[in-house]
């Protein structure tokens, strides 16, 4: 079977072919369940969906699929549209995707740890789904193997630097003193924990946390010395926010323009810092059309990430070279691996013969033939019907010129070194 690595992600389609291609936990549950009918030739597989990619890994047994036309047919849209934002990868280059990916270096943010848990959710969400057998799943192994040494023997993540960490150094570039700023944020999920953290660590004045379960924001704002309100109070709490992030699995907005308009009015057009990370968008398009808002998506924060990027680009090339040695060991075992075939079937050939002569020498032994002549007799035909077939292999090879092939079979037969020269 081959491993394929299939999808898009933030340098092939933009946020908003990503947010029509983005599966919630739910969805992708339901994707899973049908996806060998759907693509026969599936034997193993598994979905990641974040903000900024949707990938399917898989074991693909007889003809290739189309994997566009599947992802088309799954989101309802135009596999033509797909063509050209989806890569495919195949087996090793498919395995180096894998590590790249869990390893933070195929991420928006170079080195971003939260990719890792995320990826590790989708094994745990196709092994419940019964699409994750032993082979994929020792794919994944390697792959979680190689990246944990990633985190430990590199500094690619020395500095926290994640989608979070860039929106709110981006608030920094807009207000010279965050310290004197009030945030709201909305969701309490991994990445508006991270924001808040980070903002808490800048020691913005006030941080509000508003989210559909109260008691979930309640325990992060109780974390940065924040508060918490239901989404219903996101009205009011607008009216005092000067840095505005938003990051909830909500398939629709939050916040619309209307909300954002009589908030504006409200703050006397104090101008309102705000970013969306959310796939699909939390925030209305329309917000950022508005007098004094600047509104921000994950892909406008591509500048502020590049001051990060450089930071760890040596940690990126140590991290290419694990991955690199990784694959390596993986093309071994794979190579390996085919031996065990040909000694399972070799090993129950010879151990046929031996059974075979064992049961004559017993029956002779039972005749009372002489037990010396019998052990001599058991030798001579077991060691000529081991040796039948490879002197009529040899013979044949040295007939037809197989100088190599020769030499092969005496450093397997015969455990010579390999003749170097």
């Amino acid at each position: 079977m081959n491993l394929f690595a299939v999808g898009v992600n933030h340098t092939t389609a933009d946020v908003e072919l990503r947010e029509q291609l983005a599966f919630s936990a739910d969805q992708a549950d339901q994707v899973l369940a049908v996806l060998r009918d759907e693509l026969p030739g599936v034997r193993e597989a598994a979905l990641l969906s974040t903000c900024n990619r949707t990938e399917l890994y898989c074991l693909v047994d007889g003809p290739i699929p189309d994997f566009s036309d599947w992802l088309a047919r799954a989101r309802r849209m135009s596999s033509q549209r797909l063509r050209d934002v989806v890569y495919q990868y195949r087996d090793e280059q498919a395995l180096e995707h894998m590590m790249r990916v869990a390893g933070g270096l195929d991420s928006l943010v170079l080195g971003e740890p939260q990719i890792l848990g995320q990826m590790r959710e989708a094994y745990a969400r196709a092994h419940e789904a019964g699409l994750l057998n032993s082979e994929l799943g020792r794919v994944f192994q390697d792959v979680f193997s190689v990246a944990k040494r990633i985190r430990t023997e590199t500094g690619i993540g020395a500095n926290p630097v994640s989608v979070a960490y860039a929106a709110v150094s981006f608030a920094r570039h807009i207000f010279s003193d965050l310290k004197k700023s009030r945030a709201l944020l909305v969701g309490a999920g991994e990445m508006i924990q991270l924001v808040a953290r980070h903002l808490h660590e800048q020691q913005v004045r006030e941080i509000v946390i508003a989210n559909r379960t109260l008691e979930r924001a309640s325990e992060l704002a109780s974390e940065v010395a924040g508060r918490a309100i239901a989404l219903e109070e996101l009205p009011v709490a607008l009216e005092h926010a000067d840095i505005v992030i938003s990051c909830t699995a909500s398939p629709l907005p939050v916040l619309g323009k209307g909300t954002v308009e009589r908030a504006l009015k409200r703050r006397r057009h104090r101008p309102v810092f705000m970013v969306d990370i959310a796939v699909p968008r939390d925030i209305e398009p329309e917000v950022g059309k508005l007098d004094d808002v600047y509104l921000y998506t994950v892909d406008h924060l591509q500048e502020a990430i590049e001051e990060n990027v450089r930071a760890r680009q040596e940690a990126a090339r140590e991290a290419g070279e694990l991955i690199r040695e990784a694959v390596h060991r993986h093309r071994r075992s794979r190579r390996e691996q085919r031996a065990a075939g040909v000694l399972r079937d070799y090993r129950q050939q010879r151990v046929l013969l031996a059974d075979q002569e064992l049961e004559r020498a017993l029956s002779q032994l039972r005749n009372g033939v002489d037990p010396e002549d019998v052990l001599r007799r058991f030798k001579h035909n077991l060691v000529n019907k081991w040796l039948h077939q490879p002197s009529v292999s040899l013979r044949r090879m040295a007939a037809e010129g197989r100088v190599e092939d020769l030499r092969t079979a005496r450093e397997l037969l015969l455990g010579d070194e390999p003749d170097q020269t």
